[in-house]
């Protein structure tokens, strides 16, 4: 139990960002930043036709792919193509 609280001490609040992407000819983009999200205001936007965007703000690490073993060359060979028209 006492190791559960310490684990929990240790975590950081988790940050999300929520866009609010307006439907009309300004086509507005309003960026909040919260520890919580508020889906009555969610909601509110999404009854209004908006689009809404929910995002976490914690640093997501990408793997980078491990490094490729070279191909072996393949050698080419010339080839020679025709075209023949009607004319």
């Amino acid at each position: 139990m006492l190791s559960d609280m310490l684990e929990l001490k240790n975590l950081k609040p988790r940050q999300f960002q929520v866009f609010f992407l307006r439907n009309d000819d300004s086509q507005a983009v309003e960026v909040h930043e919260t520890g919580r999200v508020d889906f009555i205001t969610v909601q509110q936007h999404l009854e209004r036709g908006e689009s809404v965007f929910i995002t976490s703000k914690e640093s997501q690490k990408v793997p980078t792919p491990p490094q490729k073993k070279p191909r072996p060359s393949v050698k080419s060979r010339l080839v020679t193509a025709f075209y023949f028209d009607k004319t």
